[in-house]
């Protein structure tokens, strides 16, 4: 960022154009006036020329409505090519920090002009004022910026971005603060629930019912006349068997007598 050097009456007889600068200012004297401008003796040797639209802020119509032959003026560089001994000079007072000088990263100083829900704007010395969002304000979460800060509040700031073409510049005032360091309190363990065992259900002993004990107490009774039945069956029918097989041989003893 250029810095505006004051050239007084003392030492501008001293300084050469190759010594003017942009952004000094000098007193100087109007000499002459044009349709387009004025030309100003500011002591270098050569005379700077101020063009009409650089006489003031406001619009301008004539020349003479703003400067007269003769008449003392404060100006400042706008352009000097020393090899061509031009020098251009406005009295409009410029700007301390113009779009080429803001740079990402630099550190800026401004005053707080307005404050809105989403942040605060800060007169830096620009063309436009750059804006710190309410999230770049502090570390801390807030609501709103009249927490923390107020218009008219002196601050500092760091560039976080430019946009020339836009005409936007994007500030931080927390980046210029030191991070805190929130202590992290440790997790409590949950304890785990244990098992209870499980009991294993033992099948309970079914007692038999008076009438089942006598049913059985029966049938153990009647099972041996059971198998005593059936080897009585079983002897009858080999009996029976022999009984065929003697009348069939003397069956065929017959036949055979018969025959011969």
């Amino acid at each position: 960022m250029e810095e505006n050097n004051v050239a007084t009456p003392e030492n501008a007889e001293n300084t050469g154009i190759a010594d003017v600068k942009r952004k000094m200012q000098f007193n100087g004297t109007v000499v002459k006036t044009t349709l387009a401008g004025a030309v100003v003796d500011i002591g270098v040797g050569v005379p700077g020329v101020v063009h009409i639209s650089q006489l003031q802020k406001d619009p301008v119509n004539r020349v003479e409505d703003v400067v007269q032959v003769g008449q003392p003026v404060v100006v400042w560089v706008r352009r000097v090519e020393p090899k061509k001994e031009r020098l251009e000079l406005t009295m409009i007072e410029p700007l301390p920090l113009e779009w080429r000088d803001i740079e990402k990263g630099m550190v800026v100083k401004g005053k707080i002009t307005r404050l809105e829900k989403f942040g605060v704007f800060v007169e830096i010395g620009a063309e436009r004022p750059g804006l710190v969002h309410i999230s770049e304000i502090t570390h801390e979460y807030i609501k709103d910026p009249q927490q923390e800060v107020k218009v008219g509040d002196e601050v500092e700031a760091k560039v976080l971005d430019v946009n020339r073409r836009k005409k936007q510049i994007k500030l931080s005032m927390k980046a210029l603060e030191e991070k805190p360091v929130f202590e992290q309190k440790p997790v409590a363990k949950k304890k785990t629930k244990s098992a209870k065992p499980v009991a294993i259900e033992e099948p309970e002993e079914v007692v038999p019912t008076a009438m089942e004990m006598a049913l059985r107490e029966a049938m153990e009774k009647s099972s041996p006349e059971a198998g005593d039945a059936t080897g009585k069956t079983k002897s009858k029918a080999e009996s029976s068997d022999s009984e065929l097989d003697k009348i069939l041989a003397r069956t065929l003893e017959h036949k055979v007598k018969t025959a011969s």
